[in-house]
């Protein structure tokens, strides 16, 4: 039997960072034989525009829902201290380099502690390279930055990218983040609780036993 669990994300997704922790757990517990694959789903394509301020407070009002059901931590002096834009693809770009240097949880972790906790802008470019100068000091294998900073430029990563937008596409109409199961070419989506890594684990389990 082949399984493969896709996980369906976007670094800049807020209940991204809400499902991490148990994500990190489900991630833990997951039978050896499933292969697990990310896959930047590409919440907002490149853009130089500032995001209007309805929509910025439509984004902190999500920030708070997940605040108070998931007790998941905001800095909210994000939206004082950067000129927003409702743009994801360079973080996503930034994951796929790192990927190619086995660094992409780190990478994305990494990410999403620079914008929801930190309050820096993921969506610039010197953002992303300044995270991944800070990661070079600290994962194994070790992440060369320079060679981070011509992947995330390169067209070879902006193709992944695109693959990899459509592949969710086509995977699942569900948002970020999602769960799909593969067990030997049969796709199916995988409900999602974001209290309990259990309730996920046993689901996928009794779909692949």
């Amino acid at each position: 039997m082949s399984t493969k669990l896709y996980y369906i994300y976007d670094p800049m997704c807020s209940w991204c960072w809400g499902y991490r922790p148990v994500w990190d757990l489900l991630q833990q517990h997951l039978p050896k034989s499933i292969d697990v694959e990310y896959v930047a789903g590409g919440l907002a394509p490149d853009s130089d525009s500032a995001m209007p301020i309805d929509q910025q407070q439509m984004i902190q009002n999500h920030w708070r829902t997940i605040e108070q059901k998931l007790g998941t931590k905001f800095n909210y002096d994000f939206w004082r201290e950067n000129t927003a834009r409702r743009s994801t693809y360079n973080a996503c770009r930034a994951a796929i380099a790192a990927h190619k240097q086995s660094c992409q949880k780190a990478m994305i972790d990494a990410i999403q502690q620079a914008y929801y906790l930190r309050a820096l802008n993921p969506s610039d470019v010197d953002v992303l390279v300044s995270v991944a100068k800070e990661l070079s000091e600290q994962t194994s294998p070790t992440l060369d930055v320079a060679q981070f900073i011509v992947d995330i430029n390169s067209s070879e990563t902006n193709k992944e990218l695109a693959k990899q937008v459509t592949l969710a596409r086509e995977l699942t109409q569900q948002g970020f983040p999602s769960l799909v199961l593969d067990v030997d070419g049969v796709i199916q989506q995988i409900p999602l609780d974001y209290s309990d890594y259990k309730t996920t684990l046993a689901y996928i389990i009794k779909k692949t036993s």
